[in-house]
């Protein structure tokens, strides 16, 4: 069991580094956008700082997650990620990647609830 979750903690980590490193250089391709999402995209875009903050932000979570050692920090760096994910895509404007977000989501759970002694210690 410890050999899959490491395996999909991986494949979790190398994802939001590939995102991450979309963000930064634009390298895959950009599905077509209705007009209110073309709109959502250009007000980002007048925002200079917030795609850099975001792709670093994918960056190190994702690094973080894929180590064991720092999995636990890892889960919390990218946790404000995955909910920007659900909130902006999936109930704003496409439930289309409801599905991967829904298996991101149970592996962060998993990884959050193995490690919940640790969280505790945050919150005394």
């Amino acid at each position: 069991m410890k050999i899959i979750k490491n395996i999909l903690c991986v494949l979790f980590g190398l994802l939001f580094i590939n995102a991450g490193l979309d963000k930064i250089f634009h390298y895959m391709p950009v599905p077509p956008m209705d007009m209110d999402m073309q709109k959502v995209f250009q007000a980002f875009a007048t925002i200079k700082w917030l795609m850099p903050l975001v792709a670093i932000i994918e960056l190190l979570g994702g690094l973080l997650f894929i180590l064991p050692k720092t999995r636990t920090l890892g889960a919390l760096v990218i946790f404000p990620i995955l909910i920007g994910i659900f909130t902006h895509n999936m109930i704003f404007y496409s439930q289309v990647g409801l599905i991967i977000w829904a298996v991101l989501f149970i592996i962060w759970l998993w990884v959050i609830f193995e490690n919940w002694n640790k969280y505790k210690k945050l919150m005394e």
